[in-house]
């Protein structure tokens, strides 16, 4: 049981990524209904509506004022959904507010769960995407007010999000938002990353044109511009950036081959070193990629989690079906593969050519590939076509992080 007591900081025990609360007979009613529907939620309610079962369920019940919840329930949810009314909502919240980039999205449901109405943080909070799937799991009316959701344009902080996309900064996210919203010009750039960045069904208003360079939209003068590469920007190319936002894509890939023990600093030191070359951003790293003989390998390990980077891995076999430009006898003697990086960079992206073959620097080799959406979106249909899901995942690179505990023996995989 909860106690809220004013000037008390309520104890909570956070389980799911969001919050349901209610207060009233038919908000309970409702919330337990869309919890069992709605994975990684936490559910809250006045303990006067207790069933007896609460205990079981993981349902967290309270007495007191609702007000003094919020402050517990903010800085540990992505998103709360309250069947409160929205006025009351706005009067409890109103204190706890700081700014769009860390408040949490809140989602409000009228008491008959007829209306879910994106409350805050709609875009960057994921508040509109939140109401559109909770509205969906109860089969009400999702109510969205913000500006580019209903012109049916970009909106410019949540753009290319679903893809993993990220901004280099967030300086001009408000002017560049306005200046969609209010059908300037606007140049969007796509350099690298997945294609269908565009949702709605209709086509891009004449405000929004896209072009396949910076130097291409320079030269158009658009007023705003949104731009998508994994490449650092010339001098001039910058210029764009003056009232632009520049988004990172995951789209490389690096295959990395290293001798048993390599440090993690001198495997995050090539890294570094090798993207600073060629003039490739580190956001925009995919995967770290290898034989599977080096899936515990501790340096490897460390690098790809302080970086969030999963660690995919392949057989022998799976490598050896890469062509490659220099095949070695002695990493097939050590590891039963004639290559490492290469084949792994191959295979990752989907690229018939890397941006780096092989590069050897001490004990670590790299190679770097970028990833070709539109043919592993080819291949994906051709091995879902001929009824192989494993292919068809394989081919969608897909593959699992298989970042494992077991110890190998001290093999060399430097390839």
């Amino acid at each position: 049981m909860i106690s809220l007591v004013e000037g008390q900081f309520p104890e909570i025990e956070q389980n799911g990524d969001y919050a349901i609360v209610a207060i009233t007979k038919h908000g309970v009613e409702l919330a337990r209904k869309l919890q069992q529907s709605f994975s990684h939620s936490d559910l809250y309610y006045m303990s006067k509506f207790a069933r007896g079962d609460e205990a079981e369920l993981g349902i967290q019940l309270f007495e007191g004022s609702v007000r003094m919840l919020f402050p517990a329930l903010f800085p540990a949810y992505k998103g709360i959904i309250t069947i409160i009314s929205l006025g009351a909502v706005v009067r409890m919240i109103a204190p706890l507010l700081v700014d769009k980039k860390s408040d949490p999205g809140i989602v409000v449901i009228d008491d008959k769960g007829e209306h879910v109405i994106s409350m805050l943080s709609g875009h960057l909070g994921g508040a509109n995407e939140l109401t559109r799937e909770v509205a969906a799991a109860i089969g009400a009316r999702a109510v969205i007010t913000t500006a580019s959701d209903v012109q049916k344009t970009i909106a410019v902080d949540l753009f290319g999000r679903r893809f993993g996309w990220v901004w280099e900064s967030a300086a001009k996210l408000t002017p560049v938002s306005a200046a969609v919203v209010n059908e300037e010009q606007v140049a969007v750039v796509v350099e690298s990353g997945e294609p269908g960045w565009w949702l709605h069904d209709s086509p891009l208003p004449a405000t929004i044109r896209e072009y396949t360079s910076v130097e291409a939209a320079l030269a158009a003068q658009p007023q705003a511009a949104l731009v998508v590469t994994h490449r650092v920007l010339s001098e001039t190319e910058e210029t764009i950036l003056t009232n632009g936002v520049l988004y990172r894509p995951k789209v490389l890939a690096l295959g990395i081959g290293c001798n048993r023990g390599t440090a993690a600093e001198e495997i995050e030191a090539v890294i570094v070193e090798t993207l600073a070359e060629l003039q490739f951003s580190i956001k925009s790293v995919k995967a770290i990629c290898t034989i599977d003989l080096k899936k515990d390998e501790e340096g490897l390990l460390a690098v790809t989690h302080k970086y969030s980077w999963p660690l995919v891995t392949y057989s022998p076999e799976q490598l050896n079906e890469m062509h490659i430009e220099a095949p070695s006898d002695t990493v097939h003697r050590f590891t039963g593969a004639y290559g490492v990086s290469e084949p792994a960079a191959k295979l990752y992206s989907g690229a018939s050519k890397l941006a780096l073959t092989k590069k050897k620097s001490g004990n670590v080799t790299i190679s770097v590939g970028l990833i070709d959406f539109d043919k592993l979106a080819v291949k994906s249909v051709q091995a879902a076509a001929e009824g192989d899901a494993s292919d068809a995942s394989k081919a969608a690179s897909i593959p699992a992080s298989t970042a494992v505990n077991n110890k190998q023996a001290g093999v060399q995989a430097d390839g």
